[in-house]
């Protein structure tokens, strides 16, 4: 989902709550408080470094952590949860009998949620007493969607309804359908994402440029050469190049067919990308190839589809590779094809609008 959403312009912080997954924090920090204080904390962090943070999204108990640290986090423009409960509670109906008599024995346990371990100790438990989250859905007072699955097994819908109907409005309640409780299935977390850049774009500040322009970029022009029905010279500062289409479609297949040039682009900025990320970071990348294949698929909306293969050379570890991996997706031609572009249309000498010049299909 952090990957859809920075694809859609907005850029994203996504980070492991203290104690959990590989953040190296220890089980005494796992508690829902300490959850509110992360993220009052991260956003803290981002505003001092020149980006203060504008929405804020939760999954499941990091929804419900999201409403109640919003109320300390004035700057944020808007929420979104993701399968949240209202009833604080309902987490330990996930905790097997046995291990919530360890916690109150033995004052910690580990448990397994969704498929993955928690060490909880019976402050966490002790902490979802002092939190009311219908209480700080009703005053949030920002704009709020709520995102959940009804065939959620382990967050059931009525607890996404409780938490939409305590909120004051504008407000809005997206179903995903069948998506499980941890949106396991990229396709339901790439929709989630997609449907929560389309309605907090309303509320976030305009989207800027990604790259600074260091240099202005050369203007590109093209010329018939006269040579087959379609061959074409491309002209960019010194450089030389033929643009054409194969033998059988007309052309005499002496140069890159248009798609083929935007393929190009593609796959050269993802090395480039990848190349600086590697260098500044000093990941060890000795060589990077990359393979772009374009296509229309009829069935997708839009239905041209590029198939980007990567392979990257060097002694680099799991971690590494996933780092690049996501870094190839931030390259500036993949934001640009992603999001879509204007294109202004005019006659040399003076502007003209298209949509006045009559066209002969």
């Amino acid at each position: 989902m952090a990957r859809a959403l920075s694809r859609a312009g907005i850029g994203v912080l996504r980070f492991d709550f203290a104690g959990i997954g590989q953040s190296g924090g220890g089980p005494e920090s796992t508690n829902f408080a300490a959850d509110v204080e992360d993220l009052v904390a991260a956003s803290s962090a981002m505003s001092e470094a020149g980006m203060a943070p504008a929405l804020l999204v939760g999954h499941s108990l990091g929804g419900a952590a999201a409403l109640v640290a919003a109320a300390d986090l004035p700057d944020i423009k808007a929420v979104a949860t993701i399968a949240a409960p209202v009833d604080l509670h309902l987490v330990l109906d996930q905790f097997a009998p046995d291990s919530l008599a360890r916690i109150m024995a033995d004052g910690e346990a580990e448990i397994e949620i969704g498929g993955r371990p928690f060490v909880i100790r019976r402050k966490f438990l002790d902490e979802l007493e002092r939190h009311d989250v219908r209480e700080s859905a009703a005053g949030l007072r920002r704009p709020l969607l709520v995102l959940q699955s009804p065939t959620d097994a382990i967050v059931g819908i009525e607890q996404a309804s409780a938490i939409f109907l305590a909120a004051k409005h504008p407000k809005s309640f997206v179903s995903l359908d069948s998506g499980n409780h941890l949106l396991t299935d990229p396709g339901d977390a790439n929709y989630a994402a997609m449907v929560i850049a389309a309605w907090a774009s309303r509320y976030l500040p305009p989207l800027g440029r990604d790259v600074p322009q260091m240099e202005q970029a050369n203007r590109v022009s093209a010329s018939e050469t006269g040579a087959g029905a379609l061959q074409v010279e491309i002209r960019s500062g010194r450089h030389r190049l033929l643009a054409d289409e194969p033998e059988s479609v007309g052309g005499l297949a002496s140069g890159l067919s248009p798609y083929e040039f935007l393929s190009a682009g593609l796959a050269a900025c993802t090395i480039m990308t990848m190349r600086t990320y590697a260098d500044r970071k000093q990941i060890p990348l000795n060589r990077a190839h990359v393979t772009v294949v374009h296509g229309k698929d009829p069935t997708m909306t839009p239905s041209d589809r590029f198939d980007r293969t990567i392979t990257l050379e060097g002694p680099l570890d799991e971690a590494q590779r996933a780092r690049l991996l996501a870094i190839a997706d931030r390259c500036p031609v993949d934001l640009t094809l992603v999001r879509g572009s204007d294109v202004r249309t005019m006659l040399s000498g003076a502007p003209v609008d298209p949509a006045a010049m009559p066209v002969d299909p």
